[in-house]
């Protein structure tokens, strides 16, 4: 045996503790796994390559192979990227049909190296091997060697076949790099925009925490001032507004004309122009509109150097500018009339109350107890129209009796509301009895107010506040429970609108069964508390094949025939999910692997024969249980996916299930 091969162990030991860094490369993994070679940019991905080169060089450089051996790396295209130019010139010229053989079968390409076309004084054997994505196995580089053939019968070649493995996780460190150079930059990105949310937090929260005019905009301007203390910051207002504070000066509309104050102003926007100082320095100025709801009160005046023009500074600027409007009107309001401040203080406070959850059945609990506190009432009865039953529900309610109640929508009050969308203030029922209510019986009241809930136009229900003495209610009651109302309405449209879109959100829209987001964290949740379960995964065999042959509409058709039939062959207890593209994937909690090859067969029989046009489906299963070592749910989705792997392999049509050998997913 000679040396060269009584070191050949020993290489490949090497080669593949290097290749143990692999198992820290998953998020560089399925960046390779969809990289798109035909879109990257060129220059990078050879600069790349070429340090990645030398990487491998100076690891193998000690290796004996190294000493007779020659290499090069070509691009996917067979372009000369780095290492020995004259095997690159070989292989464009005298031996293209073997450069092209390889970039065309995307295989390993061998031939014999004539001596008389060469350099190199002894026969030599030249070999390509193709290097390719993890994922999309698309080729991104071509490593060609150069070897003796004495060499290559004492197993060069396959020496030179690791040292291509070796090159590509060279290759996946670099490409580490970049991927975690890129991650701390966003990184620091969103260090920064957390440290300005902080800051403007802390602003607005002392800004709000004022009732005072001069105080709201003292803050704001030493805030703007701390924030940029290279700016020049002035307040104009257009109000006789009488301020100890310099920086805040009246805005004289018939002097500037075309100035950015006067054009802020008369906008209500932000306005920016370029202006050159006295001292020939460039500047921006900036026009901030200080308003409110009611109109615009004054402009913010910002001189700043021409970096300033940033977005981000723009809008933190503007945040804070809009947020001292809005604290100036209140102020204003609060003033003007303490009456309507402590209105909007109730109606702030119920809002916050009801707004503090999206789940309706807490929001009317929540507005039932607040307008009992609120008008000191002794009863309140809230009513949601209910189109299923096609009758008003009492939804919130502490009369007795009248939990989840359900009358017609014109009957009582409730119903009176509901049909003409109008507030209602009665003194004293006894003495008018003309409308028959269970809720002034029940509870023996006698006077009441009464307000519909009403969105964008259109009534969802009603809200009845009784007390047992007459003439109780006021018309500012009645008044203020119009207003409060709009509000209570507005937050259960809201929870209304939430379950809607969380019920869109964790379902696809082609297939209405779930994403697998949601399978992962449901999987994930079950995993904590229960002590087994199973997937299976389903795939749609030929699928490709269905959408050329008769449409892609007819393939949604197939897909959603398949989904349907999988919904109705499951337990309600049971979660169906698209998994991506024609695959679907269930699972069973608290069901083993044999009861899940029952819902498996049951899943593959009837697709087969009740989808039209016919088509197949391959299943994979895996289990789970808790005393298996390792329990996670990309374990699970790994191992069944490795099922369903074997099942298209040998045949498709077919259910194949969990190998127990796979412990686990690489890299997991």
């Amino acid at each position: 045996m000679s040396e060269y091969q009584s070191n050949v162990s020993d290489h490949e030991r090497f080669l593949k503790d290097s290749k143990s860094e692999e198992d820290s490369l998953n998020s560089v993994n399925f960046w390779m796994s969809n990289l798109d070679i035909t879109t990257y940019d060129f220059p990078s991905i050879y600069h790349l390559l070429t340090k990645s080169f030398i990487d491998w060089q100076q690891l193998s450089s000690s290796l004996p192979i190294m000493e007779h051996s020659k290499w090069t790396i070509l691009g996917f295209d067979g372009s000369w990227v780095a290492g020995d130019i004259t095997i690159s010139d070989y292989l464009k010229n005298d031996a293209s049909v073997l450069l092209d053989e390889c970039l065309q079968h995307k295989t390993k390409v061998m031939a014999d190296w004539n001596p008389e076309i060469s350099h190199y004084k002894e026969e030599h054997t030249i070999c390509l091997f193709p290097l390719f994505t993890r994922g999309c196995q698309e080729l991104y580089s071509i490593m060609v060697c150069s070897l003796p053939r004495q060499k290559v019968e004492n197993g060069g070649i396959e020496i030179a076949s690791a040292m291509s493995i070796l090159f590509q996780n060279c290759f996946y460190k670099r490409f580490e790099n970049i991927f975690v150079e890129d991650m701390m930059s966003e990184q620091k990105k969103a260090n920064d925009e957390a440290a300005r949310t902080a800051i403007l937090y802390q602003i607005v929260e002392r800004m709000h925490d004022q009732i005072d005019v001069d105080m709201i905009l003292t803050e704001v301007l030493d805030s703007v001032a701390f924030l940029y203390p290279t700016a020049t910051l002035q307040l104009f207002m257009s109000q006789d507004h009488h301020s100890d504070n310099p920086r805040v000066k009246p805005l004289i509309l018939q002097t500037w004309k075309d100035d950015v104050r006067v054009r802020t102003f008369m906008d209500g926007k932000l306005t920016i122009q370029e202006t050159k100082q006295e001292n020939g320095e460039d500047k921006l100025e900036i026009g901030f509109p200080l308003g409110g709801t009611q109109g615009v009160y004054g402009v913010f005046y910002l001189l700043a150097d021409k970096d300033f023009l940033n977005e981000v500074d723009l809008q933190l600027v503007t945040t804070l500018v809009d947020t001292a409007g809005n604290a100036f009107e209140n102020a204003k309001l609060y003033e003007q009339s303490n009456l309507l401040i402590q209105e909007l203080r109730l109606i702030n406070e119920l809002t916050q109350r009801v707004n503090q959850s999206l789940r309706l059945s807490e929001i009317y609990q929540f507005s039932n107890e607040e307008l009992l506190n609120i008008f000191k009432a002794d009863f309140c009865c809230i009513l949601q129209f209910n189109k299923k039953l096609d009758g008003l529900e009492v939804v919130s309610s502490n009369v007795p009796g009248l939990a989840k109640e359900v009358f017609e929508k014109d009957y009582g009050f409730g119903g009176l509301v509901y049909g003409k969308g109008e507030p209602v203030i009665l003194s004293g029922y006894t003495v008018n009895m003309r409308i028959p209510s269970k809720f002034m019986e029940y509870s023996g009241s006698e006077s009441l107010i009464a307000a519909p809930l009403t969105v964008k136009g259109e009534v969802m229900g009603a809200i009845l506040l009784s007390h047992k003495k007459s003439h109780y209610f006021t018309y500012d009651n009645y008044r203020l429970l119009q207003t409060l109302s709009i509000h209570i309405a507005l937050s259960v449209s809201n929870a209304l609108l939430h379950a809607e879109v969380k019920r869109m959100a964790n379902r696809d829209v082609l297939t209405d069964l779930y994403v697998r987001r949601y399978l992962d964290e449901v999987i994930h949740e079950r995993q904590t508390h229960d002590f087994c379960g199973s997937l299976i995964v389903v795939d749609i065999d030929q699928f490709k094949q269905v959408n050329d042959m008769h449409g892609h509409q007819q393939g949604d058709k197939i897909l959603k025939q398949v989904s349907e039939i999988i919904r109705t062959s499951i337990r309600q207890s049971d979660l169906a999910a698209r998994w991506g593209g024609e695959e679907l994937a269930i699972y069973l909690p608290q069901l083993g692997v044999k009861q899940a090859m029952v819902v498996a067969e049951r899943i593959r029989r009837r697709v087969e024969e009740e989808t039209a046009p016919s088509v197949t489906v391959s299943c994979g299963i895996s289990e789970w249980n808790w005393l298996d070592d390792q329990v996670s749910v990309d374990s699970l989705f790994y191992l069944a996916d490795m099922a369903l792997y074997r099942a298209k392999n040998n045949g498709r049509n077919q259910i194949q299930v969990e190998d127990k050998s796979i412990t686990k997913a690489p890299g997991l």
